[in-house]
């Protein structure tokens, strides 16, 4: 358990809220701001507000750490190189007593809700993996060590890190699973599978190896070696691989590949959907 007081002073700055997570499959957090309390989100993340709550489009994620016209222009770029839109959406509570604001997660999984303060106020995570968190927290880039995940490491290449001493929150596809890792003590993930972890895991990618593994595998040539120690949470449905799926069955040329009977083609013919 790490100490408020061995934060940086810059990042002690985070507000305090309160939250709920609700759902099982399709989840939404529902965040509580005092009067003068904010949160930041990513843009599309918005579900709905109580009457009263202040939306504010930002550039940067509206940090101590993005002040000014060059650190704005700094802040939104990090973001830039993440894939992600130049702008953020801040909700500001302005009026006398507790309003309601509420994300929802972008297709079907969990949201991890990670308390910086209890992780040395710093997590690392994939870039497309942050949806919201209180406002002071920093959103910016982590940027790969070593060559080996420049090369080779697809998606593990640039992550996002969250820093502060608030509360974020993180959305892991499929279901999600959180691995403590002791000192010394390795776990070897697909690079996609990858959700986040804290900064004092060991992250490299490795070959997986063999002939048969590389041509036939199916599971790419590479994966993540993550070293603790540290807390890893894992995914077991990345969004590109559902993606993946998704574009696979898409019909070309007009045939539909059949998934949905044994009979393929047949099946279509006998099902009952078969609009023109």
């Amino acid at each position: 358990m790490y100490r408020k007081d061995q934060l940086p002073e810059h990042n002690k700055n985070a507000h305090e809220i309160d939250f709920e997570i609700f759902g099982e499959e399709m989840q939404y957090v529902e965040i509580e701001l005092d009067p003068q309390e904010g949160v930041i989100a990513e843009a599309g993340s918005f579900m709905m507000m109580d009457d009263g709550i202040k939306m504010e489009t930002i550039f940067g994620d509206g940090s101590k750490n993005d002040t000014g016209f060059l650190g704005k222009i700094f802040g939104a770029g990090k973001r830039l190189l993440t894939g992600e839109s130049l702008f953020m959406t801040a909700f500001y509570n302005n009026l006398t007593g507790k309003r309601k604001v509420s994300f929802a997660s972008p297709y079907p999984g969990k949201i991890v809700a990670i308390d910086l303060l209890e992780y040395g106020g710093k997590f690392i995570c994939q870039k497309d993996a942050f949806l919201c968190a209180a406002k002071g927290v920093s959103v910016g880039i982590e940027f790969s060590k070593k060559l080996g995940r420049g090369l080779f490491g697809g998606e593990g290449f640039i992550m996002q890190k969250l820093e502060g001493d608030g509360m974020a929150f993180v959305h892991a596809g499929g279901t999600l699973a959180r691995k403590v890792l002791q000192a010394g003590e390795t776990l070897r993930v697909d690079t996609g599978c990858i959700v986040g972890f804290t900064q004092d895991v060991n992250y490299d990618i490795e070959f997986v190896g063999g002939i048969k593994n590389t041509v036939f595998g199916g599971e790419g040539l590479f994966f993540a070696k993550l070293e603790g120690p540290g807390v890893v949470y894992v995914q077991s449905l990345p969004f590109s691989r559902l993606a993946g799926r998704v574009l696979q069955s898409v019909p070309r040329g007009g045939k539909s590949k059949g998934e949905g009977s044994i009979l393929g083609g047949l099946g279509d013919l006998l099902d009952g959907d078969n609009r023109f």
